[in-house]
């Protein structure tokens, strides 16, 4: 897999564009342009996502993905009631390039999400989007996506010095970590997050 700044930049010489007239067409300056590239800046918002590939004249998934994976690039929708969407048999796994998954130390599927029309996340907002990984258990201090009886949920999970499952929410009323229900479970770890610019 190759990471994002290669990419933007061979796909800008397939379009035959320079860097001021790529700028123009996303609404950026080719300095960003130039950081974009070069890996300088490693997140990249959603809208501009979407509009570097209609500028690159390209699906959004050909920008995202490895070219050797034909996958959709339409991401499923998350919902508060389970199951997680990716046990929909239709589900399709993407693959990122390595550059948005540093520090996460993650081998295992992928799955891009968006709170569904109506839907309402802790640390997902409408028109967010995510790479979310499917897990079993808690393996590291992060945001995980968790089912309990209440329906699924986003919240952040860490261990206490005794070993018990830790939660906070973003619109908790305190920032004190709460023990997690045992009747909740992580379902999967958040690798990635991209906000939509102006949420």
């Amino acid at each position: 897999m190759h990471a994002l700044g290669p990419r933007i930049k061979q796909l800008r010489i397939e379009a035959s564009l320079n860097k001021a007239a790529l700028a123009r067409k996303v609404g950026v300056s080719d300095v960003t342009i130039s950081y974009w590239e070069s890996g300088a800046i490693k997140q990249i918002g959603h809208e501009r996502l979407v509009a570097l590939a209609d500028a690159l004249g390209c699906p959004l998934r050909r920008l995202l993905e490895d070219d050797s994976v034909d996958l959709l690039s339409a991401p499923l929708y998350l919902r508060s009631q389970p199951p997680a969407p990716w046990h929909d048999p239709n589900a399709n796994r993407i693959t990122l390039p390595e550059g948005f998954l540093v520090g996460t130390n993650w081998q295992g599927e992928c799955y891009l999400v968006t709170p569904a029309p109506g839907e309402c996340f802790d640390y997902l907002g409408t028109g967010d989007l995510a790479a979310i990984g499917p897990i079993k258990t808690y393996d590291q201090p992060g945001h995980y996506l968790i089912e309990g009886e209440m329906g699924l949920f986003i919240g952040q999970l860490e261990r206490s010095q005794d070993g018990e499952l830790l939660y906070r929410g973003e619109r908790s009323a305190t920032s004190q970590a709460t023990p997690l229900e045992k009747s909740d479970q992580p379902v999967g770890r958040l690798l990635a997050r991209w906000r939509q610019e102006g949420g």
